[in-house]
């Protein structure tokens, strides 16, 4: 019986010999694939290095060597493929650019992207290396689209220069995915017109510190109207 190698397919995966040998790119690339259709077909809590290897038709050993854990073969499968980016629509107006965007990660929660993210945050809480992993690698239903919606936002004079760099940028999508995680999908459109029109942005419009300043002008014995009418 020949040596088994990183690219022969244990006796489960059946024989493939005769398959040309794949190297390098090409075997990560067939990995990858195979992670992403296993995670379509049993989600996250059902998918296994022996299922990947097998779908790969490759040995458990090829996957070991590059991913010390199906956490980390997930993270880098989902980052090859794109998988939580979001198309960025431009209608004009950031308002509309914002509820398009929710929308669209509204909807790919409700498929299996909403499972894989929810595998994701569990291995996240449970280990701070992965979340290290995940956040350089990988970004979670983003904040990506939204930066470009800010930034074009800044452009047309909608909001301030320093609100895509700040916190507040993230919260609109944070919202929606907090949402999904304690009520699950589909996300009704009149939670996301809330977040939006109720938080989202009149934050993004209120300067900075805004929540400390009613209370200096009432320290500085304030509260009339051009005082408060500058604000």
């Amino acid at each position: 019986m020949p040596p088994t190698n990183g690219d022969t397919p244990g006796r489960s995966a059946g024989d493939h010999r005769r398959n040309p040998r794949r190297r390098g790119e090409e075997l990560e690339n067939a990995i990858l694939t195979a992670a992403l259709e296993e995670l379509a077909e049993v989600g996250y809590a059902g998918l296994t290095m022996e299922r990947v290897a097998v779908r790969a038709r490759t040995g458990k050993a090829a996957l070991y060597r590059r991913w010390p854990s199906r956490a980390e073969l997930v993270v880098d499968a989902c980052a090859a493929q794109r998988f939580f980016d979001a198309e960025v629509p431009d209608t004009g107006s950031l308002r509309t650019d914002v509820l398009a965007v929710l929308r669209l990660l509204s909807a790919r929660l409700a498929t299996s992207h909403g499972d894989i993210l929810r595998g994701l945050l569990t291995e996240i809480m449970h280990d701070p290396e992965f979340a290290r992993l995940v956040r350089e690698r990988v970004h979670t239903a983003g904040p990506g689209p939204i930066q470009i919606l800010l930034e074009r936002a800044v452009d047309r004079g909608e909001i301030a220069p320093w609100i895509p760099a700040s916190r507040r940028a993230t919260v609109a999508v944070d919202l929606l995915r907090n949402h999904y995680l304690l009520h699950g999908a589909p996300i009704p459109d009149d939670v996301i017109t809330d977040i939006v029109d109720d938080v989202y942005l009149p934050l993004l419009l209120a300067p900075p510190n805004a929540a400390a300043r009613p209370a200096d002008g009432a320290a500085e014995g304030g509260g009339s109207a051009k005082s408060s009418g500058s604000a």
